[in-house]
Parts: structure tokens; C-alpha cells; sequence
């Protein structure tokens, strides 16, 4: 495990900002809230920001009832400097789903893989289940107790991404869960799990389930109009948990393109994987093995010529079949 005075000394006397992902989940923000807190306790200041937008009601609600402060693009861009240090956080650069602020990205701490290696000055990137874990790893090794709000965030945000230590979960995250669980607090937890859904919510179940197409055991479906990343991910388990389906590939169209969320539950369909090769040359995407995220922006949208849903599902099927046959002939 990286040694986070490193990351300390590194950012004395210098402003920080610790940047998400662009629409950040709860698990990117409770690790850069608690990274914030963790280096506030070492005399560093810093400030929490990401791109996009927080579009999902339960976690407007999480950063207003933990009293968590983050900031947009736009409200920094005035203020961002070329000599600012930026700290990846649930994300990496070139990640594609980080917008490259003004700053000097010297930091990344995260749970994905790397597709773009970047030479940070400190570096701790893992596949544990969440990257809330990691940072509650760190006070752990300090043997620091987080505040309640702190150790709240943070152990929420491993529910969630772990889907309440049901998928991807390591033993990293049940010793950071066994860590957290008796300093947060258990009344604001479960006002947070118990409110994920809003009533409009409803209209995306629907068309996820009048829209969904099984091929073997590959199952697609589109929402034919905007949802927010936090709902298509919902939909991605949701179709994942039909006996039928064992990769799920749940797509929706935006105004700046088409966003994906994917799931396998196979050994030999790694999510990410299938999501980086499946939009290579038309987008981005990636992830873990079982879950992950894409998008295809909007100016690329003209080369899916002809029907649209066909040719997306061609491509992640034409890579499915590739892998299951790999895996066939290595038994």
C-alpha cells in the first residue's frame, strides 16, 4: 500500500483540488471527501470538483446532509492555474470520462484499470471494490479515526459501488467496512440507501423493460431518452438480475451522445474490456471485470449508419462470442 505522507509532502504549500470523475457517483465522492478530510488533518487545504453535473436526487442529497461542498468546472474556471495540483480521484487521466481542467494532474487514486499510463508523482491505483476503500485504507494505516460525516460518506459510497457487498467486493473492503461501520452514522446511512429512487425513475424502468433484446445470454435494451449515469447503472443491474442475462448492456440517448452502462457475471467477459473494445474507434469506455461504462459522443453518432441499435449490439456481441469461444478452447 502507497504511503500517503508521500502524497502529503508533495502537496504542502501548494493549492489542491481534488477532481472526480465527470457526474459523480457515491463512492467518488465519499473518497474525495475523505482524502480532503484525511489531508485537512496534515495542514492541506483542498478543494472537491468535477465536471458535468450531480444528477441524481440521492446524491444532491448525500453532499447536502453530510454537508459536502464540491465544485463545478464552471465555477472554478476563473480560478484554475496552470501550477495547481490536481488530485484523480475514482478516476485517471484519460480516462475518458474526466474533463482535463487547467492544473497539473500530479495525483491519481483509484479502483479501474489503466488504459492511458500517465507518469503521476504518486500513484495508487487497485481493483478493490470501491475507491472509497483505498482511502479509508490510509486512515486506517494512520491509525486516524474519521469523523462521522467522513466515515458516513465513505461507507456509503463502498455500499453502493459494491452493491452492498455483493459484487466485486474484496477483503480490502470488508476490513474498511468493519473500519467504518461503528464511527458512521447509522440514522443518515439509512436515510441514503432508503431514498435511491425518484418517481420519474419509473418511466426508465419502463422503457428499459418494453426496449430489452436477449442474444444467448447477452442482454440489451435502450432508453430512448435522457437519463442521469446513476439511473442507467441502476438499469444495468436491474436487467443483470434476469435468470436469462448474464451481460448486460444498457445504453441511453443523451444530447451529448449515447451513454453506456455494462455488467457480466461471467468469468470469461471481462466488463471493462468488452466496453473498451466494443466502442474503441467510435468512443471510449471501460471498467472492471464486472462493470463498467461508455459513451459514444454525439459527433461520432453519424458513423453508426443505418440501424443504430443493430450495429451496437454487433459489436459487443461480435466480441461476447470471440471471448466465449477463447475460453472454450483454452478448457
Amino acid at each position: 500500500m502507497k504511503d500517503i505522507r508521500e502524497l502529503i509532502t508533495l502537496c504542502r504549500n501548494k493549492r489542491v483540488y481534488i477532481q472526480t470523475h465527470n457526474f459523480p457517483d457515491p463512492d467518488a465522492i465519499g473518497s474525495a471527501f475523505g482524502l480532503k478530510m484525511l489531508l485537512e488533518h496534515y495542514g492541506v487545504s483542498s478543494k472537491l470538483c468535477y465536471d458535468g453535473r450531480i444528477d441524481k436526487l440521492s446524491t444532491s442529497r448525500m453532499l447536502e446532509t453530510l454537508g459536502i461542498e464540491m465544485f463545478s468546472g464552471d465555477e472554478l474556471a476563473s480560478e484554475l492555474c496552470d501550477d495547481d495540483y490536481i488530485i484523480c480521484v475514482d478516476s485517471q487521466k484519460f480516462s475518458g470520462n474526466m474533463t482535463d481542467f487547467t492544473g497539473d494532474e500530479v495525483a491519481a487514486i483509484d479502483h479501474h484499470p489503466t488504459y492511458v499510463e500517465v507518469a503521476y508523482q504518486y500513484a495508487d491505483i487497485r481493483e478493490v471494490g470501491a475507491c472509497s476503500t483505498i482511502i479509508t485504507q490510509y486512515y486506517m494505516d494512520r491509525e486516524l479515526k474519521p469523523d462521522a460525516a467522513t466515515a458516513t460518506a465513505m461507507l456509503y459510497g463502498i455500499k453502493m459501488d459494491t452493491l452492498n457487498f455483493t459484487r466485486g467486493v474484496t477483503m480490502e473492503d470488508i476490513e474498511a467496512f468493519a473500519f467504518l461501520h461503528p464511527l458512521a452514522d447509522g440514522k443518515i446511512m439509512s436515510q441514503l440507501e432508503n431514498n435511491q429512487l425518484e418517481f420519474r425513475d419509473l418511466r426508465a424502468y419502463g422503457a428499459a423493460i418494453e426496449n430489452i433484446k436477449v442474444f444467448g445470454e447477452t442482454g440489451f435494451s435502450r432508453i430512448p431518452f435522457s437519463c442521469p449515469n446513476a439511473m442507467i447503472a441502476i438499469l444495468s443491474d436491474f436487467i443483470l438480475s434476469l435468470v436469462e442475462v448474464d451481460v448486460a448492456v444498457i445504453y441511453c440517448a443523451r444530447e451529448d451522445g449515447l451513454k453506456f452502462s455494462v455488467r457480466s457475471e461471467r468469468d470469461d467477459v471481462d466488463a471493462g474490456e468488452l466496453t473498451h473494445q466494443a466502442l474503441d474507434g467510435l468512443g471510449y469506455g471501460g471498467g472492471h471485470a464486472m462493470m463498467a461504462g461508455g459513451q459514444i459522443p454525439a459527433a461520432n453518432l453519424t458513423q453508426l449508419v443505418g440501424d443504430p441499435d443493430s450495429l451496437i449490439q454487433e459489436r459487443f456481441l461480435k466480441i461476447v462470442d470471440s471471448t466465449k469461444a477463447a475460453a472454450s478452447e483454452k478448457k
